[in-house]
């Protein structure tokens, strides 16, 4: 009798072990009849892109390192940016649109790459997740905090293997922070800050206009996904719309994966109660003219406060983009770099400091000199030498529950939603609403919202939670 799972799936490592070679014949193991989440042991890794130029073409690159994977489908909605993974993976069936792709290839599919705009994330990744694929989507997991809260919940009910694209989450240097948190070296945190170099695309413009002609190389239908329908413009894409809230998530939702994830990866944090911000005072006043309401703000600080999980008081954290930053420490040398070109992370002890570069890279107390003087902690954390990528490549060929991964959707989920209550902060004062223009600083003051995380409510301006979950356009859902 061929074993089963709890969930009626066959057992992969009891059919193996049961399955006997007989004679000079080779029993190959259909994928089908493992049932969904396993790899026959006789196959490689199926992986379908969607989103195959730009960082999906890279992605691709990174998964087709491991001699364990097969690209086997590509879509992508502009021809013009899948040229070289084309070339690169020529016997991948190509498509525009990903809803067809994972119904045709369904049944040669093991797990899909997302790498789209930010505004499709959610439903291509549920999308993939329903039929039993595994998923690797990019940072930030979704456009908006009810989307992520969805994805976390639907990584429990599907059990496929994730991971969000948060490359550092796999580094060295954010598990010897947290060995250097752990071993008491700054002692209790209750500040930390991080910043970032970005936004280094458009933001703080005014929306476009014109009538332009679409390129007969992009399906600008399929391009907009579930957001609301407008004329396509040269200055969407391919890559600026990162910093219009329609399609993206402006610098916090582009950096904030990368750079936040040693705060919250090492803290004892989960949702934040309380969000505010401040935004370039240039920008405000372009705001109040009525027509920079689509786009992100070119310069922000947002602070976010967070209950610790061990009753300890509050965690008081601080983001800082476009150009602004955090005060300089006074254990830091005039000479030494304060983070990196990038963006870096500060967490205040109160019997320390400790400062990281981009992606938690290159942990070091201050002043630096105690790097030297002090004893490090040894390593308690694994490391992960393959890297992000291989390791969600290895894990999904382990099978679900057989192996980790360093951002899988019930850490990032969460992770998601927190970074998003910064914008959610912004845009809860911006509001895209015409009857707010020129209220100036009377409306600039409702800047702090109080959060209930469970209820995903603001529970003080009930104007924000229209940003907390969109309406989608016909013919996407997020159902579970």
């Amino acid at each position: 009798m061929t074993p089963v799972n709890k969930n009626g799936s066959l057992s992969r490592r009891k059919f193996i072990r049961n399955t006997s070679i007989a004679g000079a014949g080779f029993f190959i193991i259909p994928r089908h009849v493992l049932g969904r989440g396993f790899i026959a042991p006789s196959d490689k890794l199926n992986i379908a892109a969607i989103g195959a130029g730009g960082k999906g073409e890279s992605d691709l690159f990174e998964f087709a390192k491991s001699p364990n994977v097969n690209i086997v489908a590509l879509c992508d909605v502009d021809d013009r940016m899948v040229i070289k993974s084309k070339e690169r993976f020529p016997k991948a069936p190509y498509y525009k649109d990903f809803r067809e792709m994972l119904q045709k290839e369904k049944n040669n599919i093991d797990a899909c790459s997302i790498s789209t705009p930010d505004n499709v994330h959610a439903v291509a990744t549920l999308a993939a997740m329903q039929l039993g694929k595994h998923v690797y989507t990019q940072k930030p997991l979704t456009h908006d905090i009810y989307e992520a809260r969805i994805l976390a919940q639907a990584a429990k009910k599907y059990k496929v293997v994730t991971q969000m694209g948060n490359q550092g989450g796999s580094g060295d240097g954010v598990r010897k922070a947290k060995e250097m948190y752990d071993a008491g070296m700054i002692g209790v945190v209750h500040e930390a800050h991080a910043w970032t170099n970005r936004p280094v695309w458009p933001q703080g413009i005014a929306t476009p206009t014109g009538i332009f002609e679409v390129p007969k190389e992009l399906d600008w239908n399929l391009w907009l996904g579930p957001a609301k329908q407008i004329d396509y413009n040269p200055a969407y894409l391919p890559f600026n719309w990162r910093g219009w809230w329609s399609f993206g998530t402006g610098a916090l939702g582009d950096m904030a994966c990368h750079i936040m994830d040693p705060i919250y990866r090492i803290l004892p944090i989960d949702y934040p109660d309380s969000a505010e911000c401040s935004v370039s005072n240039v920008w405000k006043d372009m705001w109040a003219e009525g027509n920079y309401v689509d786009s992100c703000p070119p310069a922000s600080i947002i602070h976010l406060n967070y209950p610790r999980k061990d009753g300890k008081g509050n965690i008081k954290v601080s983001w800082h983009d476009g150009g602004l930053l955090p005060e300089r420490p006074d254990e830091l040398l005039p000479e030494e770099e304060m983070g990196n070109w990038d963006g870096g992370v500060m967490l205040i002890g109160d019997k320390g400091k400790l400062l990281t570069d981009c992606y938690g890279d290159n942990p070091r107390l201050l002043p630096t000199r105690l790097m030297k003087e002090k004893k490090m902690p040894k390593e308690t954390i694994k490391r992960v030498p393959e890297g992000h990528y291989l390791q969600w490549v290895n894990a999904c060929i382990a099978g679900y529950g057989n192996a980790t991964t360093s951002s899988p959707f019930e850490y990032a989920g969460p992770f998601t939603e927190s970074i998003l209550m910064g914008n959610l902060a912004i845009r809860s004062w911006m509001m895209i609403n015409p009857k707010l223009k020129g209220l100036g600083d009377k409306y600039m003051g409702r800047k702090k919202l109080l959060w209930d995380a469970a209820n995903m409510k603001v529970t003080n301006f009930d104007e924000a939670n229209q940003f907390v979950k969109r309406d989608y356009r016909d013919g996407y859902s997020l159902q579970l």
